[in-house]
């Protein structure tokens, strides 16, 4: 089974170059970031034709996440439990694993910027994922087969930054605060898939649109597959596919996925 996460950074742009991915990638499970679509605007419809089962929680211009499936979605939650927010950053669905009865707890998170270090937005980023820790501790007591994923705005450890000394403590994603937030929720019983595989530094899934960053490989890697305890030994691989990033009018994002089985 293979589950993928992509900040496709606005659905109505990307629409064809996610159906052209998930045809040549041939993923189960897809999580999607940054759709920036009303629920009523989402693709349904057309994924539908497919072959995909879609969840959403969208809103106008700004953040929008979505699951998609091959199998049966349910049991779906919006947002963090007793957290308010507004924002659409959080989207879990238990999905049907293809060819199985052993369904797969899946939490798409769109971590929250946090603009600059000591900011009230960068505040808000150090609670919001506070509140994720509360709430996956009871999750990941109810599905031991998790997987986390989504686009974290958090580069886990200095192999994950193209210049440590540019991304430091002072710099959002890469501050101390925010990777002790992540170290946080992985002491939970969730393992990076990617580092399971793959030890090497210089592998990135973001690359900023400016100052060529992409030509350059000037980027970091901040959306990332979490699996459980439960889940890690069936970890049998995981990757960012780079292709997407080298089409026209390209997200700014990668895909990353992990295989498990």
């Amino acid at each position: 089974m293979k589950i993928a996460s992509w900040n496709v950074n606005s659905l109505n742009v990307r629409l064809p170059h996610l159906q052209q991915w998930l045809s040549q990638a041939a993923p189960d499970i897809v999580a999607l970031q940054e759709t920036k679509l009303e629920d009523s605007r989402f693709p349904d419809e057309v994924l539908a034709a497919d072959g995909w089962r879609s969840v959403f929680a969208g809103q106008k211009t700004y953040n929008g996440v979505a699951i998609l499936a091959r199998g049966a979605i349910d049991d779906v939650q919006i947002g963090i439990p007793g957290f308010e927010d507004e924002q659409k950053r959080v989207i879990a669905a238990t999905v049907a694993a293809p060819g199985t009865s052993d369904p797969v707890r899946i939490v798409n998170l769109y971590v929250v910027n946090g603009q600059d270090v000591g900011t009230d937005k960068y505040d808000y980023k150090l609670r919001w994922l506070d509140a994720v820790h509360g709430w996956l501790a009871a999750e990941i007591q109810r599905h031991p087969r998790l997987v986390v994923l989504g686009d974290f705005n958090i580069a886990p450890d200095d192999r994950d930054v193209h210049d440590p000394e540019l991304w430091n403590d002072g710099h959002i994603l890469t501050s101390t605060a925010e990777r002790d937030a992540l170290r946080r929720l992985c002491a939970l019983g969730l393992h990076d898939g990617y580092r399971l595989h793959h030890e090497e530094g210089g592998v990135f899934s973001w690359w900023d649109y400016r100052q060529a960053g992409f030509r350059r490989d000037r980027g970091l890697r901040i959306d990332l597959t979490l699996v459980s305890d439960a889940l890690r030994e069936a970890c049998s691989g995981a990757g960012i596919d780079r292709e997407p990033r080298t089409w026209e009018r390209p997200s700014d994002h990668a895909p990353a996925w992990v295989q498990l089985g």
